[in-house]
């Protein structure tokens, strides 16, 4: 079972839509996977998504209102396969975090592109058209049928 892990920097806006996103879409395309998401900052750390997100991912029929924020660690490049960071910044913080030893592969998430934080732009709905086109990258790059 592949594990991967989405990055961003407080965990509150893009990597938890993304985690929703693409287990939704994995499992709709019958890919077993485990997901998560964390933060390169501690900011956050317990709470819920933000609010604007939540609300534009349920009205795309996903849910995040179970998850809450946590802090990426150097345990996390163990214990997944594939981390994927938002932005080429949290790819800086990760690189920087990552142990010497590690096998996973880190990378961005759209590929070249990234991921504005809706955080500072207020645009959830683009930040989320991203993610989706994203989360079918991955499923196509992982061999699921469908993406």
């Amino acid at each position: 079972m592949q594990r991967i892990l989405f990055v961003c920097l407080g965990n509150i806006c893009r990597s938890p839509a993304a985690e929703a996103v693409f287990a939704a879409r994995a499992r709709d395309a019958g890919l077993r996977v485990a997901t998560d998401s964390a933060g390169t900052s501690g900011w956050h750390v317990g709470e819920p998504p933000y609010g604007p997100m939540i609300a534009a991912a349920a009205r795309r029929g996903y849910d995040l209102s179970a998850l809450r924020a946590r802090q990426v660690s150097a345990d996390d490049f163990a214990a997944f396969d594939l981390v994927l960071a938002m932005d080429r910044s949290n790819l800086a913080d990760l690189a920087a975090l990552r142990p010497a030893a590690s096998s996973a592969e880190l990378a961005l998430f759209l590929g070249q592109g990234e991921v504005p934080d809706p955080w500072y732009s207020r645009d959830f709905d683009a930040a989320l058209d991203l993610i989706e086109e994203g989360a079918d990258r991955v499923l196509a790059r992982l061999g699921a049928t469908g993406a």
